[in-house]
């Protein structure tokens, strides 16, 4: 047994003696591995270091090109608000530009000549040298392209409606090119227009009476008749002066106005102050108006409608741009037929309903005027029908039926048995005979004796009906007068994301459809004759009984009205008792903003002397590009 084990111990040595060298070769094999992994990682990270290199400098170059174009830009608004600045308080700005192209030029050449030359860098003082980044301008162009009113459609010299201002647009162009540390470059590419807005310039321009949410005419401050306080939106103005009182506190959303120098403040019955000021206190008590948007007083007179002679010509040119009276043979002379096809007869008549339309050989008629023209008093009733909107007019048991189509253009006229369709709708026309939109004038030459919708609460002014009445004589309302949808909110709110308080007559976003409504008399009162069971009452419109040296207002000549509202405004000669609990009145804010009944009585509006131009200035990027080239 001890040489066995002998035997198998020398064995195991011999094995040993044969896996020598086996550990070393292992170690070489894994020492090269390691090595030509360093190697990679090596040339990894320097890849990736070049690359990231690169790229940092093409993003600084790019980022360094962009800040060149937004500091071009600003070195233009800065340069045409300096050249504003230099306009007077005589600058017309629907006649006049209000940078020459010699100015143009100007803003060109400074920004070539600031940032063309060579690379500007992007950081001075202190900063110096921490970004080396830098850009230069290597194209730039300015032009002027044109004006257009704000607010209304057509021109800056020959506006349609009433502009609120002006807007000038230039379209700009500008290239910059960008460098970083290498020689890595971007050029971007900037086009786009500035818009400058110009408003209140000394010069007068054409404003619609429905631009105010209360015009009264003649009102004298310290005669013991206040006007009713509450909250009162939409401008407001007087050609004399305003009287307020202890019976309520008074809150103007808008503009007051005023002629007069001093406006009253009636304490009581024997004690009355004329302050020039928004508010006076005598002992204890005091009357401050909140004056949301200021309180203006010694402002220019505003001139009145004289008569009603362009509303009654609207109804035959779709223009109403004469302002001589129209006779009876003007009328006889022009295209107005009955429903049967008679002509308005030469020597004149007392009643009856007539349209402005022409028939061909073939007796097919076509629309040739504004509106619709009513001889003698009437009662009247609008409504709508699908699309279309409807009047029904009652003369000494007569009824006549014009459904007006906008969407299908066609007009149907129904007298009795007597009924023509008519191709065309009633239109407005500018000053060069273009029509500019579908409206309709219902000029009465008489009183309307009876003016309402359909019923409480039911629609009578369809969307897209631009509508005025007119009468020669009063207006008498006996029940609601409604927009099919409403365009102005009529209770205060509160915004279910910004939990903010909305008042009472915010635009509501989408409803502008183009419905609208104006009542106007020259020569009478808009009386208030409610035959409504629940004595409540809303007429959405703008109310008009003025003219010089007229004393038309509005009225309550029936039973007394427990809530009246009124959505647009009231423009009235003279304030008269309306016999009402509650009276609300909501601005039509559109009419703020240029949008007015058709033919709405307007007047010539002239800022006060010495007042300067008011501009803003913006800027739109239409375009953007990166054309820097790749090699």
């Amino acid at each position: 047994m001890q040489r066995k084990m002998k035997t198998n111990s020398g064995k195991r040595r011999h094995r040993r003696q044969n896996q020598r060298g086996v550990a070393l070769l292992a170690s070489l094999l894994l020492l090269l591995l390691m090595t030509g992994l360093s190697v990679a990682m090596v040339m990894s990270v320097r890849s990736d270091l070049l690359v990231n290199g690169y790229y940092r400098n093409f993003r600084g170059s790019f980022y360094a090109a962009d800040s060149g174009l937004n500091i071009a830009r600003a070195s233009v608004v800065n340069q045409i608000a300096a050249d504003l600045a230099t306009l007077g308080s005589g600058y017309n700005p629907a006649t006049t530009v209000p940078l020459s192209s010699t100015e143009d030029s100007s803003i060109q050449s400074l920004i070539t000549s600031t940032y063309g030359g060579s690379y500007q860098s992007l950081n001075t003082g202190n900063a110096s040298g921490s970004w080396p980044e830098k850009y230069k301008i290597t194209n730039v162009s300015f032009t002027y392209s044109q004006c257009i009113p704000l607010n209304a459609t057509g021109t800056c010299t020959a506006p349609v409606g009433s502009p609120s201002g002006y807007r000038y647009i230039y379209n700009y162009s500008m290239t910059a090119v960008g460098e970083a540390q290498g020689t890595e470059a971007t050029t971007l590419t900037d086009n786009g227009s500035v818009f400058v807005n110009a408003t209140g310039a000394g010069a007068s321009t054409q404003t619609s009476f429905a631009a105010w949410g209360m015009f009264i005419d003649q009102v004298s401050p310290c005669n013991n008749s206040v006007l009713v306080p509450g909250t009162i939106s939409g401008p407001v103005f007087t050609n004399g002066s305003w009287n307020f009182g202890t019976t309520g506190k008074y809150i103007f959303t808008d503009p007051v106005g005023q002629n007069g120098s001093t406006a009253g403040y009636q304490f009581s019955k024997n004690s009355c102050d004329l302050v020039a000021g928004p508010s006076d206190q005598k002992g204890s008590t005091t009357i401050a108006p909140s004056f949301q948007n200021g309180f203006n007083l010694n402002q220019p007179k505003v001139t009145l409608p004289p008569n009603d002679y362009n509303q009654e010509r609207s109804v035959l040119d779709s223009m109403g741009t004469a302002g001589t009276q129209v006779g009876k043979q003007d009328l006889a002379n022009s295209t107005l037929l009955t429903a049967a096809g008679a002509a308005y007869p030469k020597n004149g008549t007392s009643s009856g309903v007539f349209l402005p339309y022409t028939v061909d050989k073939s007796g097919n008629a076509t629309f040739s005027g504004g509106g619709i023209y009513v001889e003698g008093n009437a009662n009247v009733t609008l409504s709508t029908s699908g699309a279309a909107q409807v009047y029904t007019i009652v003369q000494n048991g007569t009824t006549s039926t014009i459904t007006i189509n906008n969407s299908t253009n066609t007009t149907v006229f129904t007298t009795g048995g007597n009924t023509v369709n008519i191709s065309g709708v009633p239109v407005m026309k500018d000053a060069n005979g273009n029509v500019t939109g579908d409206s309709t004038m219902l000029y009465v030459d008489g009183s309307i004796t009876s003016l309402t919708g359909p019923g409480q609460g039911v629609p009578a002014i369809n969307d897209g009906t631009a509508l005025t009445i007119t009468a020669a004589g009063s207006v008498t309302i006996t029940g609601d007068i409604l927009y099919k949808t409403e365009p102005v909110t009529l209770t205060q709110t509160t915004d279910p994301v910004t939990g903010q308080t909305v008042p009472a007559d915010t635009l509501i976003s989408g409803n502008n459809n183009g419905q609208t409504l104006g009542i106007f008399t020259a020569t009478g009162n808009i009386n208030l004759q409610n035959s409504q069971a629940n004595g409540n009452l809303e007429i959405d419109a703008s109310l008009a009984s003025i003219s010089q040296g007229g004393s038309g207002g509005l009225t309550n000549t029936g039973n007394a009205i427990n809530t009246l509202s009124i959505v647009g405004g009231r423009i009235q000669n003279t304030a008269q008792d309306i016999n009402t609990t509650t009276r609300n009145v909501f601005f039509d804010r559109r009419y703020g903003q240029g949008l007015a009944p058709p033919w709405f009585p307007s007047t010539s509006i002239t800022t006060a002397p010495g007042t300067p131009p008011t501009f803003t200035t913006s800027i739109s990027r239409t375009q953007w590009v990166n054309t820097t080239s790749y090699n």
